[in-house]
């Protein structure tokens, strides 16, 4: 995991595109207790069939000193898209990254997908 910019002068904010994806970048908390970020646009591919899986993701964290700005989480899940992943692995990878990006215990980042029905079956993995 690449971490990124730990301030207001963002990479990615601003220009369209994914081209300046510098990592999970960082702004200091103004006093947010709790945050919760979901993306339906999380995809990732099945290491057995090859086969697209499509999650719903929700990255829920309890800030210290730092949040994670909202289009460098997008471009971060976006970066999924051509790795194989099974679902629950996947969450545990997204927390460890996320919680690494901010400075927090991973008892402080909880990450759930939700991954859309595909041959009948919905996983949800939680960490």
């Amino acid at each position: 995991m690449e971490s990124g910019p730990r301030s207001t002068d963002f990479v990615a904010l601003g220009h369209s595109g994914s081209d300046h994806y510098a990592g999970l970048e960082t702004f200091p908390n103004p006093g947010a207790a709790q945050v919760d970020m979901t993306s339906d646009e999380l995809t990732a591919v099945c290491p057995v069939t090859g086969q697209p899986d499509l999650y719903v993701a929700t990255v829920e964290y309890w800030p210290d000193t730092l949040c994670i700005e909202s289009k460098s989480l997008k471009l971060y899940l976006s970066r999924f898209r051509n790795e194989a992943h099974f679902c629950e692995a996947l969450a545990v990878r997204i927390r460890d990254d996320v919680a690494k990006a901010l400075d927090l215990p991973s008892e402080k980042v909880q990450v759930t997908l939700r991954q859309k029905a595909r041959g009948g079956i919905t996983i949800t993995a939680r960490c």
